[in-house]
């Protein structure tokens, strides 16, 4: 059992990495394109630095990190770091769901090729 609690540490790694990613993504669209000007490109960044969602990314990386450290003092890194690839996955499918962004055949594919990948790496 302890062992399982130790795998939340994982869990909460890619759980961080994936709200970051969808915040980022889910904000950043409704500040329109990026500008061509320079002095525009740093106000563009500004806007999108104090924008408190996108502020909330910074902090779920944060936080991603420090359940990565945790996990690291419980597991060797080839056995952790395969399941960073389901980020992946849940990032293709929940952009589908969320962002309505488009999921096509290949990508599922690939999802598959991911999942099996990662378990093969991990039981490997």
């Amino acid at each position: 059992m302890p062992r399982l609690f130790d795998h939340l540490y994982i869990l909460a790694t890619m759980a961080f990495t994936v709200y970051g990613q969808l915040i980022l993504k889910w904000r950043i669209q409704n500040f329109g394109a990026f500008p061509v000007d320079g002095m525009e490109k740093l106000r563009f960044l500004f806007a999108l630095f104090f924008d408190p969602l996108i502020f909330s990314g910074f902090v779920s990386a944060f936080l991603a990190s420090l359940a990565w450290m945790a996990a690291m003092t419980k597991f060797d890194l080839n056995y952790a770091y395969p399941f960073m690839s389901i980020n992946f996955a849940l990032v293709v499918l929940l952009s589908g769901w969320l962002l309505n962004e488009p999921v096509s055949m290949q990508k599922i594919l690939g999802i598959v090729l991911i999942t099996i990948g990662t378990v093969v790496a991990v039981r490997g």
